[in-house]
């Protein structure tokens, strides 16, 4: 199907309702700016967008209360992630045992943040409650190679968690919670 296209007339090719436009929203905010509110762009080093409640930022890893890390090498997160930017390596058949609960922590842990949709995918799935995501959403570098954070400066990033991870002792005290079921005994 051909559409055929409307000459312009002589003052739409002047361009000149155009520029007058434009001149009348910079005039617009100019005197807003000068004249009433302030500016109306925000400085960005010195005044930060606030992170609304829900958003999902770039992932990490935590250690629990003990200072080991939560992460047991299931790479479950390195299955969902949609993008393939997580890579775990798992300590192998030699690999040293974890300390609590973990049974054993990951040899390698790398999330490629050039590669990184943000989806929370890593984080809904974990079932050691090992990874989280930022509330922070300027992630900077200055090489390809920088952006790929590994399991130290994931952690880093992560610190302790005091009171978001004790996901066995609130299964302890449910467990204890719980009423006794009647067992019948054996015939």
């Amino acid at each position: 199907m051909i559409v055929k296209r409307e000459k312009l007339n002589f003052w739409e090719r002047l361009y000149a309702p155009a520029v007058l436009g434009g001149f009348k929203v910079t005039w617009h905010h100019f005197a807003r700016t000068v004249f009433r509110s302030g500016p109306v762009t925000m400085e960005y080093p010195e005044q930060k967008w606030v992170v609304p409640p829900g958003y999902r930022g770039a992932p990490y890893l935590v250690k629990d209360q003990a200072g080991r890390t939560k992460c047991v090498s299931c790479q479950l997160c390195e299955f969902v992630c949609p993008p393939k930017a997580i890579r775990i390596t798992p300590p192998g058949a030699s690999g040293a045992p974890g300390a609590g609960n973990v049974e054993k922590g990951p040899a390698e842990f790398e999330i490629n943040m050039l590669r990184c949709i943000f989806c929370g995918f890593c984080q809904e799935v974990c079932p050691e409650e090992a990874i989280f995501l930022q509330q922070d959403y300027s992630l900077t570098g200055t090489s390809r190679a920088e952006m790929i954070y590994n399991k130290e400066k994931l952690l880093a990033l992560g610190g302790t968690h005091q009171d978001k991870i004790q996901k066995w002792k609130h299964k302890a005290e449910e467990a204890q919670a719980q009423d006794v079921f009647p067992v019948p005994p054996a015939a």
